[in-house]
């Protein structure tokens, strides 16, 4: 529907006339590509990163079957049962999942409303342990639209110097930019060990086309075993999608119509500010204004509305309008106080939506 949407025909016929060139070829893995398409696909991701020559990285840069298959494939390879992940919350519940699959043991740490939803370095330092061994950070920030600030990110590498972690850094929305600065941490030291994911389902509009890239950089020297690992957990990986890592230098390379749709005018921007315009507008509701991404994370007065199950307020409200929301409990939030809302649908789509929110608002007590 997205594809639809965005009027991504143009690319889509692109790459299925791309693909009548492959079909005669089998790509069993993510590492046993056709060695041409592979060089040309990892410089291009290199030249984004403005990272040196091809023969110095290009080991380093695994492409999978989107950003989902890589962290699950990356932290498999690196935890024991018992190890600890630092993760923000609220976090995108797919790194607290998938560290507790690979047998790690998530440890949530504060980001703060009140600083614009920044991580609250304090809180993160406090939980700190002999187990942890790495920061997950989600800079370009799902569920809030915060962009972590430079003096953030160089704090968050002066933690990682002192107590030897890896850090993860989830960049799928780092060109969604309203307002702010583009910053990928991996650029702000060598030696500490950095794994950047990114892909083509936010900032290309492409999800469903399965194709995302992980880049190791920094200190690897000290992680030859960790790489061996991700290399043998890849390897494992049969049928790799090829026409989504087809995409990829097309995508990258390309005209990058995402900033069409984010600058002044643009069409998610307006949609941006007329939601925060209407959420502003809702007795009880209070919202940092998001300055990247697609969603909104209101918070809620609980003590005027009486609600104690988040989860029961968006079902009530549900059933009463057919509009449906993400409770903040879903992102690992610990209170009943948020909800997450995306702006992904047209202007009229959403003051319909926010309308009716602000109307059931209006007599809602939870019982």
């Amino acid at each position: 529907s997205e594809i639809i949407l965005f009027n991504n025909f143009p690319f889509v016929f692109l790459t299925v006339k791309t693909l009548r060139h492959w079909r005669h070829f089998n790509r069993p893995s993510l590492n046993c590509q056709s060695f041409l398409l592979k060089y040309f696909e990892h410089l291009t991701i290199m030249k984004l990163y403005h990272f040196g020559t091809i023969f110095k990285l290009y080991p380093n840069i695994f492409t999978g079957d989107g950003v989902s298959d890589l962290i699950r494939i990356s932290l498999n390879a690196l935890l024991n049962f018992g190890d600890e992940i630092l993760i923000p919350a609220p976090d995108y519940p797919l790194w607290t999942a998938t560290v507790k699959f690979a047998g790690g043991k998530p440890v949530h740490y504060l980001c703060d409303e009140k600083a614009d939803w920044q991580p609250d370095l304090n809180d993160l330092q406090k939980k700190i342990t002999p187990k942890t061994k790495g920061i997950v950070i989600i800079p370009f920030n799902n569920p809030t639209g915060a962009i972590y600030n430079r003096e953030i990110l160089e704090q968050i590498v002066k933690i990682a110097q002192e107590h030897k972690l890896i850090v993860f850094s989830d960049e799928i929305y780092d060109k969604i930019i309203y307002e702010g600065e583009s910053i990928s941490i991996a650029s702000l030291a060598e030696d500490v060990l950095f794994l950047t994911y990114n892909g083509l389902s936010k900032n290309y509009r492409l999800p469903g086309f399965r194709a995302g890239w992980l880049v190791i950089s920094g200190n690897i020297a000290a992680a030859k075993d960790y790489i061996e690992g991700i290399n043998l957990l890849c390897n494992m990986r049969l049928c790799s999608n090829a026409v989504g890592q087809i995409a990829i230098q097309t995508a990258l390379g390309g005209y990058q119509s995402i900033y069409d749709l984010t600058k002044e005018g643009g069409r998610l921007r307006l949609q941006r500010d007329k939601g925060y315009e209407l959420l502003s507008q809702i007795e009880g509701i209070s919202c940092v204004k998001p300055n990247c991404g697609l969603y909104f994370f209101p918070k809620i007065d609980t003590e005027k509305f009486k609600i104690k199950n988040d989860e029961k307020f968006l079902l009530d409200f549900l059933r009463e309008k057919h509009v449906l929301l993400v409770p903040g409990k879903g992102f690992n939030w610990p209170k009943p106080d948020h909800f997450r809302i995306v702006f992904l649908p047209h202007i009229e789509d959403l003051t319909d939506a926010l309308t009716r929110l602000k109307d059931f608002m209006e007599n809602y007590k939870q019982k």
